[in-house]
């Protein structure tokens, strides 16, 4: 078993098995999640609130197709601001909307942006909002690899 850090608990097969279970499908009904790791639905309802209260799972969500959408690019893009200019960068990239996700980060760049764009050139104009106040390094994203968790 593994210790669950914040809590003290401790992290049993059944919910290793329910946490790779909710990670396929987190709209699966509590049914069909109890019949899948063999418990009650009762009994498979209590462990999820132990794992929300332990802060193992912190919410659900939904995954949106982004082609679907309209935007045929995505993009990695590193963001390193100029002296004095790490505030208004931080506020930019929290304003920009083709910006789905934003990490703070330690090392050489401050920033990792996930942004999703309809073009090369809506890629190239949104880049543009950024370069007068950091250096930026863009990775085109050419598909997704999904691993899911080992527990």
């Amino acid at each position: 078993m593994k210790k669950l850090t914040k809590s003290g608990q401790t992290l049993d097969p059944i919910d290793s098995a329910l946490i790779v279970a909710l990670h396929q499908n987190a709209r699966t009904s509590i049914r069909a999640l109890a019949r899948q790791v063999g418990l009650s639905a009762p009994g498979c309802s209590e462990r999820m609130k132990r794992l929300e209260q332990a802060g193992i799972i912190v919410g659900f969500s939904v995954e949106l197709g982004a082609e679907a959408l309209g935007y045929a690019l995505q993009a990695l893009v590193r963001v390193k601001p100029l002296p004095g200019k790490f505030q208004e960068v931080e506020q930019l990239l929290a304003d920009m909307t083709e910006c789905v996700v934003c990490y703070k980060i330690t090392g050489e760049d401050s920033f990792v942006c996930h942004l999703y764009t309809d073009s090369v050139g809506h890629l190239d104009l949104t880049l543009q909002k950024v370069t007068p106040l950091a250096d930026t390094n863009t990775s085109i994203i050419k598909t997704v690899v999904r691993k899911l968790p080992t527990l």
